[in-house]
C-alpha cells in the first residue's frame, strides 16, 4: 500500500470502524438467526460459532474438571463441551446442565441432563453437590431465561460454583440492544459492584471485536 494511503486508512479507520463492526454484526446475526441456524456433528446447536471457539480455547487452558451450564435446549452446546474434554482427555471431567423441558435424545457418559428450573432449590442442590465434588476448575455458563430478574437472580446463585480464575460466562447480553432493554446487561451491570471477585475479562469480549454477549465474559480473580 502507498505511503499516502497507508496514512490515510491510520486516520479514517479509527473513525469508522465501530460503524462497520455494528453493521457487521448486525448483518452476521441475522444471516445466523436467533438462535444460530447451526448444527455441531449434526445436532442442534443455539451457539454461534465465534462464542464456540472463544469458549474451546478457554476450556483447553482452563481444563475444567466441570462445565455447568443453564439453558440446555436441544442439547449441541453440553454435547460440544462434552467432546472438547474428551478430545482433551481430562480425566473425570463432567458437564452438568439443566433446562426445564427435554427437547433432544442425545446422551453422553461425561453429561448429566437436568430437569426443572435452573434457580430451584432441588437443581442448585444438585449443582452444588456436583461442584464440591470437582477435583479442579468449575466453569459456569448461564444461557436460559434471559430476563434481567432472572439472569440476576442465576448469578446470585452461581457465581460461588465458579472457581478462582475461572468463568462464568453469562450469555446474550446483546438482546438489551435489539429492543430489549431489561435482559442479560443488566443483571451484569447490577451484580459487578457488588461482587468485586469478578471482572470482565477484555481479552475474551474482544477477541473478534464483536460478541453476543457484551461484559458477559467474568473472569473471577485467582
Amino acid at each position: 500500500m502507498p505511503t499516502q494511503l497507508r496514512r490515510l486508512a491510520n486516520v479514517v479507520y479509527p473513525l469508522y470502524s465501530p460503524i462497520v463492526h455494528r453493521i457487521f454484526k448486525s448483518d452476521l446475526y441475522h444471516h445466523w438467526g436467533s438462535p444460530p441456524n447451526l448444527t455441531w456433528l449434526g445436532n442442534p446447536i443455539c451457539q454461534d460459532p465465534l462464542t464456540l471457539w472463544t469458549l474451546s480455547e478457554t476450556i483447553s487452558k482452563l481444563r475444567p474438571k466441570l462445565i455447568i451450564e443453564t439453558g440446555t435446549n436441544c442439547g449441541g452446546s453440553a454435547l460440544f463441551y462434552a467432546h472438547l474434554l474428551d478430545l482433551l482427555n481430562i480425566e473425570d471431567a463432567r458437564v452438568i446442565t439443566v433446562d426445564v423441558d427435554k427437547l433432544h435424545s442425545l446422551d453422553h457418559p461425561r453429561i448429566t441432563w437436568l430437569i426443572g428450573s435452573s434457580t430451584s432449590d432441588v437443581i442448585v442442590k444438585e449443582m452444588r453437590a456436583s461442584t464440591e465434588a470437582a477435583a479442579g476448575p468449575v466453569i459456569v455458563i448461564l444461557d436460559s431465561n434471559h430476563t434481567t430478574k432472572h439472569v440476576a437472580t442465576e448469578m446470585e446463585l452461581y457465581h460461588r460454583f465458579v472457581t478462582p480464575g475461572s468463568l462464568l460466562h453469562v450469555q446474550d447480553g446483546g438482546t438489551d440492544h435489539w429492543g430489549r432493554p431489561l435482559g442479560p446487561l443488566r443483571a451484569i451491570i447490577d451484580f459487578l459492584p457488588a461482587h468485586p471477585e469478578f471482572v470482565v475479562d477484555e481479552e475474551l469480549a474482544s477477541q473478534f471485536l464483536i460478541t453476543r454477549h457484551p461484559m458477559g465474559w467474568l473472569r473471577r480473580r485467582a
